[in-house]
């Protein structure tokens, strides 16, 4: 949370207050909203806070029916995810002037953006694979 705007933060303070919620049902919402999906998101953005509730419960929370692969690539993706929204927040930075990093920069860019569309390729299809369960 400590990257996430204060603005970010009161948009979902918002959001959420004044609805009955629980502590429990609190924490699957933020985790949703700054964790999870676009769609997620704007459902909540959109009021419908009870289909999101309702998708969590639909989804196993225990990590202890996984096996050791299966745990390595869950927080292989929420790794991924979590550096992919910070990476998407720091893009536009305005305290970014410096040749070297402009240099260093560039090079990274390109190498990810050589394997974007693989990636993106690789990732949908295990979207639709793990969608199947």
């Amino acid at each position: 949370m400590n990257s996430v705007k204060k603005e970010t933060i009161d948009e979902f303070v918002n959001l959420a207050a004044g609805k009955q919620l629980s502590i429990r049902d609190i924490e699957r919402l933020a985790y949703g909203y700054f964790n999870g999906s676009d769609e997620f998101r704007e459902q909540i953005k959109n009021g419908n806070i009870s289909w999101v509730l309702e998708r969590f419960k639909e989804v196993p929370q225990d990590n202890d029916a996984c096996n050791e692969v299966e745990r390595g690539m869950i927080k292989d993706l929420e790794t991924l995810q979590k550096y992919m929204q910070k990476v998407i927040r720091k893009s536009n930075d305005k305290a970014y002037s410096s040749n070297s990093f402009y240099a260093q920069a560039n090079l990274l860019a390109g190498g990810i953006l050589s394997k974007v569309s693989v990636f993106s390729k690789i990732l949908r299809e295990f979207y639709d694979r793990t969608g199947q369960a």
